[in-house]
């Protein structure tokens, strides 16, 4: 019956999606008090189903028990199957771990949400880019606001965290994939050079757009290609053509990066 219920209707949003979300974690986390912070491009206006994800931090007053953290490891595939109209819940990526081993890393039992499934561990780092995020514009869903008590990242590791970055995309982009991350990359090195000059971080749309406008992508027309596609990305996916194309993009990419490099080095 529930599952019925659940499928009665055919569009979601957002906001119910995470609002069922707090409440089955709630549920779970029955006498461990919590606090949700969503991050990344839902709070910038820039979240696009079918390429983006809702980034989620859940802080928990105490350690996750063991019974816990075996409930909230399956619990996007849990509402996957009981909201089957339901495609939000697919993309939650994130955290969930104490307050105490979020802010001193502590080794302590994590709850992890990825692109490429889901586990327990011991372990959870919340780079760079995540803090500036949280820092600048994270959404504050749900318990006590604990954003002061977290470091904003200086300029050295805001560098350091871009030049990995820089060295992921010499060794992952030269021959990119027949999807749509393929073609992201494109964005991640604007916003890595927005970052570098601004010392802050924009929407992935934003950052190709203000690319364009410094004059610093070589190739415009692919630029603004890609823009369009991260615009609508699911009137996009799954056209062959578009598979196709991505898949030629390695040298354009690396052609961008060059520009990043030359960037780095000043």
């Amino acid at each position: 019956m529930l599952s019925e219920v659940a499928n009665s209707r055919k569009i979601w949003t957002p906001v119910e999606s995470i609002d069922i979300l707090i409440d089955n974690v709630r549920t779970i986390l029955s006498g461990n008090d919590f606090t949700v912070y969503l991050f990344g491009s839902i709070c910038y206006d820039d979240f696009k189903l079918g390429w983006s994800d809702i980034d989620i931090l859940i802080l928990t007053e105490k350690t996750l028990s063991e019974n816990q953290a075996e409930q909230l490891v399956n619990l996007r595939q849990t509402l996957l199957e009981v909201y089957r109209e339901n495609r939000y819940f697919r993309s939650f990526e994130g955290g969930i771990l104490s307050i105490n081993e979020f802010l001193n890393k502590k080794q302590e039992r994590v709850v992890y949400w990825g692109t490429s499934g889901q586990r327990i561990t011991d372990n959870y780092c919340f780079d760079v880019f995540s803090t500036m995020q949280l820092k600048d514009s994270g959404i504050l869903i749900y318990g006590n606001n604990i954003r002061n008590q977290i470091q904003y990242p200086s300029y050295d590791e805001i560098v350091q965290a871009v030049a990995n970055h820089y060295r992921t995309i010499r060794n992952y982009a030269v021959k990119p994939g027949r999807n749509l991350y393929s073609i992201g990359w494109m964005l991640d090195i604007a916003r890595c050079l927005y970052t570098l000059s601004e010392r802050k971080i924009i929407s992935k749309t934003n950052a190709g757009y203000w690319a364009l406008e410094k004059g610093l992508v070589p190739n415009v027309e692919v630029m603004k290609k890609v823009i369009k596609i991260r615009e609508n990305p699911m009137m996009y996916k799954d056209k062959i053509e578009v598979q196709d194309w991505s898949e030629t993009l390695g040298p354009i990419i690396q052609e961008f990066a060059d520009v990043l490099e030359k960037r780095l080095l000043v």
